[in-house]
């Protein structure tokens, strides 16, 4: 089983709870620039504690600093990032919202694909039903997100699901 864990800061003590099967994705969308020295700075701390790091919306700065991979949100539709060059281990995951967003995530080369809302009544929302019937279109592992939760966290058996993707479960 895999966890993601999305953060847009650095907390220590919220870190330290995760176990070795969490991986912290660091998105920050509010601030304009990519602050480098604290994502340096995150990576060192994951890395000493066994944990995957991965970068938001940056691949080429997730390469660089030789961190574990990259997360492409939904609303990114490019494929610049397949002409670069990046270690075997250095992998590719991605979200979508429905069958198109998937089919691009594929061709963006995404090793696992968020779909999303699983649990959370957003605009996005796609219940058990939705999810299952997109989550069999694909080959690509798929990995809950949305309003999982300590409360719900049990219900991703009825999505023959085990991995899953978050905020609110993990603080």
């Amino acid at each position: 089983m895999k966890k993601y864990y999305f953060i847009n800061r650095f907390d220590i003590d919220n870190i330290d709870k995760q176990d070795k099967q969490t991986i912290i994705i660091y998105r920050n969308y509010s601030s304009e620039k990519l602050d480098e020295n604290l994502i340096i700075k995150i990576n060192k701390y994951c890395k000493k504690k066994s944990i995957k790091f991965y970068l938001s919306n940056n691949i080429k700065l997730a390469i660089k600093l030789d961190l574990d991979g990259a997360y492409i949100p939904a609303f990114n539709k490019s494929f610049k990032h397949l002409s670069y060059s990046f270690k075997k281990k250095f992998r590719i995951i991605g979200s979508a919202h429905n069958l198109k967003e998937i089919k691009t995530k594929e061709t963006q080369k995404a090793k696992d694909i968020f779909l999303s809302s699983v649990f959370k009544e957003t605009k996005n929302f796609l219940g058990i039903n939705k999810f299952k019937i997109l989550a069999k279109l694909t080959d690509t592992n798929i990995v809950a997100l949305g309003g999982i939760s300590n409360k719900n966290v049990k219900k991703l058996r009825l999505l023959n699901q085990t991995d899953f993707a978050g905020i609110s479960f993990f603080e």
